[in-house]
């Protein structure tokens, strides 16, 4: 039988991961998952499971990877690219890995730009490094965003201030005190924390001068080099800095005359300040919401008033955010299921673990997804993609179409034998393809016209061949068509 997944718990690992697979289903059942509220704590909680996903790679049962030599992603970016999409499929922490690309998109770095200036093995290294089999113990970029991807909003902020990739990015290690550069204070406050409207151009100047001398240095030798953050107090622009919003509680807007030593202060004063904004909150509050809920229909204003005080209230932490938008009314709401235009590695993901992998490797989904619209670790611009609608123009529809006639014809013996004991007719064919696609419910025409297909043709008989063509047929109509866009 077709592994019956309830509708709530279905659409919790759509959105707080990326679906789920016939074998996360039976490992779910062996952990107790049977409920959506045991899986959510399960989701939640997941540093109760190990990060050992990594380890798998190349091992038979998983998804496969392809490499020109050693599989190198520390410094090979399509082989990066292809860890984190083997992350996403397998991890048993999926919330961990969704959130560590809610992030990415959030701090938007692209690899191109980092390459210009250090080429690209070591912007790479600056991505996608993990400082336990790094020479020289660097700490990438989606590392960093892993390691913090429910913790303190205001501990990432200085997180992302003080990481080389982001400091290559944005500029930030040619911001000196001769020379201010504006680029990080700008995105800090209008992409990363208050949002347009909410400051001045005067402020983007202060806030330039508030970084300068946050640099980068080059310390060790041979492989073990690398970039670290380095605060260059020679650097450090030490005069006050006046801004049009309130920095410290008393509602003080000015950052005091500084010596150059102290000066490193600066920088945490204006991180501090634009984390507790009036606007900081509720504006994550609305990205939260957008990419767990809906994306469609306006939020709630009460949830979101709500949600923004949790984030007040509890000193900036992102969990207690993202717990209350899971566990609201709203998300559990069916009418908010599929409001969400699936992401393209979403969608590849999610056509990955509920089709099949098996021969498969995440390499053949690399061109696809540029196709789509979306490479890993190479946003257009610092705005991060766009989203929603914009995902779907007609040649990204068309990618993802072909990507499931792709994928379908690679699983077509897998898909053959694990629909057997589903073959009486080409109407439970259809059935037990829909029940592990978890598409939308669909009409009885659509419904009506998958079965006219499975049935065309012969006679059915439900013999191996007519099985082989059939199943991979039907699923490449349901993960071609315009409903299996939605999570």
């Amino acid at each position: 039988m077709a592994p019956q997944r309830e509708e709530d718990i279905a659409h919790l690992f759509r959105r707080a991961g990326f679906g789920a697979s016939a074998a996360d289903i039976e490992q779910f059942a062996r952990l107790g998952i049977v409920s959506a509220s045991t899986a959510l704590s399960y989701l939640l909680n997941y540093t109760a499971q190990p990060d050992d996903v990594d380890d798998a790679i190349g091992r038979v049962g998983y998804v496969g990877v392809t490499a020109q030599g050693r599989f190198a992603p520390t410094v090979n970016i399509a082989d990066a690219r292809q860890r984190w999409l083997f992350r996403m499929v397998h991890s048993r922490r999926p919330l961990q890995e969704k959130m560590t690309l809610f992030w990415h998109n959030h701090f938007a770095t692209a690899h191109s730009k980092i390459a210009g200036d250090v080429g690209s093995e070591e912007a790479t290294r600056l991505l996608s490094a993990k400082p336990s089999e790094d020479p020289g113990g660097v700490t990438g970029q989606l590392t960093l965003l892993r390691e913090h991807a429910l913790g303190n909003f205001r501990d990432l902020l200085i997180a992302v201030a003080q990481d080389p990739a982001m400091l290559f990015w944005l500029d930030g290690r040619t911001n000196v005190r001769a020379r201010p550069q504006e680029n990080f204070a700008r995105e800090l406050m209008e992409l990363f924390t208050m949002g347009v409207d909410r400051f001045a151009e005067s402020d983007v100047y202060a806030g330039a001068r508030v970084f300068t001398g946050w640099n980068l240095s080059r310390p060790g030798s041979g492989a073990a080099q690398r970039y670290v953050f380095n605060y260059s107090a020679n650097n450090h622009e030490t005069s006050a800095k006046e801004f049009t919003f309130p920095i410290y509680p008393d509602g003080s807007r000015t950052i005091p005359a500084r010596s150059a030593s102290a000066g490193m202060q600066d920088g945490i004063d204006l991180i501090n300040a634009v984390a507790a904004h009036p606007e900081t909150g509720p504006r994550l509050a609305r990205k939260l919401y957008a990419f767990f809920v809906n994306e469609v229909d306006e939020p709630d204003p009460a949830l979101i008033a709500e949600v923004a005080g949790l984030y007040y209230a509890r000193g900036y932490e992102i969990e207690p955010m993202v717990r209350r938008l899971l566990l609201s009314s709203q998300f559990r709401d069916p009418a908010n299921y599929y409001k969400r235009y699936s992401w393209p590695v979403e969608f590849v993901v999610r056509s990955l673990k509920e089709v099949g992998w098996n021969g498969f490797s995440v390499n053949d989904a690399l061109t696809p997804l540029v196709n789509m619209g979306q490479q890993l670790l190479e946003p257009p611009d610092v705005n991060g993609w766009e989203l929603g609608p914009g995902w779907f123009s007609s040649g990204a529809m068309l990618a993802r179409m072909n990507f499931a006639a792709q994928l379908a014809t690679n699983q077509k013996f897998n898909l053959r034998d694990a629909f057997k004991g589903h073959v009486e007719s080409a109407e439970t064919v259809v059935g037990y393809a829909l029940d592990r696609l978890t598409p939308p419910v669909y009409s009885a025409g659509s419904y009506a016209a998958l079965v006219d297909y499975a049935s065309a043709g012969e006679p059915w008989t439900g013999s191996d061949t007519q099985i082989a063509t059939k199943a991979s047929g039907v699923v490449h109509l349901i993960v071609g068509s315009g409903d299996y866009q939605f999570v």
